[in-house]
């Protein structure tokens, strides 16, 4: 199968391509700079949000482009946070019906933060949507990606993502490593993770299995509270935990954002496991000594 992937140069678009050649698949790369070329990818063509990429030859779609979330959300942050996804499934659907039915499958990015704070409940596939900027746009986001005619569409809930020297990780660990790590807020909240070696697994699975459709948790199935997280982690790179990071610090510095990180999402996989997926790093500790040596 040749396989459409957008955001084909980050991390997780890497890691997809890797899993898409070991089950024998081509994959061709949509970028900004097609210039550019992208490891792994038999061609790379051009993805804009001014007009519709060219899927011609590909019969699915992996849709991770996005600006990322995190940073200080500005007026112009959520602005481009919004657009990018919005409009850029917009370009991926006209695309997509251009090329009539020979794109079977449309596997579109989202994201864990369309979840309201369910506090100590577990969220499935079937949990409340939440308000805000995060889980607003992901709500339109996955309404645009509905619109893809004729394709069997798959919305990939992503929860953060573990992975070395890029993700939360790529932020977290020098602070950890200098001793300073610090549980945010309460550290009562639930935090949904998972390993990026699953995730690509993950998409892949949801590109060949016909039955996959949908909203599509990407989470591993044991989520922790973020205290736990945090010793975890210092636990495993050998350091001190000894901060805490209050709430009312990390609006000021954070704005919008800081919501994401203070609210409580105990997401679980359900869809993924009734599905029959197996997931090679189910708990936390295993997965970031892997991760990390």
């Amino acid at each position: 199968m040749q396989i459409a992937v957008t955001g084909a140069s980050g991390f997780l678009g890497q890691a997809i391509i890797r899993t898409a050649h070991a089950r024998g698949h081509e994959v061709v790369a949509f970028s900004r700079t097609p210039d550019r070329e992208v490891r792994g990818a038999v061609e790379t063509r051009q993805f804009t949000l001014s007009a519709p990429p060219d899927f011609s030859g590909c019969e699915a779609v992996i849709h991770l482009a996005g600006e990322p979330i995190m940073g200080v959300w500005t007026r112009a942050k959520r602005h481009e946070i919004v657009t990018s996804r919005v409009r850029g499934t917009q370009r991926v659907v006209e695309a997509i019906t251009r090329v009539g039915e020979s794109v079977e499958v449309l596997v579109c990015a989202s994201a864990v933060g369309i979840y309201a704070d369910g506090g100590d409940s577990e969220l499935d596939e079937s949990a409340q949507v939440g308000r805000g900027l995060l889980a607003e746009t992901c709500a339109a986001w996955e309404k645009e990606a509905a619109d893809a005619k004729g394709a069997r569409v798959v919305s990939l809930r992503i929860a953060p993502v573990l992975a070395p020297g890029a993700g939360m990780l790529r932020m977290m660990r020098p602070v950890f490593d200098c001793g300073l790590g610090a549980v945010i807020g309460s550290g009562r909240q639930w935090m949904p993770w998972i390993h990026y070696e699953d995730l690509a697994r993950l998409v892949l699975f949801a590109v060949e299995d016909m039955n996959v459709r949908g909203p599509l948790n990407a989470c591993a199935p044991w989520p922790v509270r973020n205290a736990d997280f945090s010793r975890t982690l210092a636990r495993v790179l050998h350091r001190p935990l000894l901060l805490r990071v209050p709430g009312w610090a990390l609006r000021l510095a954070l704005r919008g954002l800081s919501d994401e990180l203070l609210g409580s999402r105990r997401v679980v996989p359900a869809a993924a496991t009734s599905d029959g997926f197996g997931f090679r790093f189910p708990e936390l500790e295993p997965a970031l000594r892997d991760l990390l040596g």
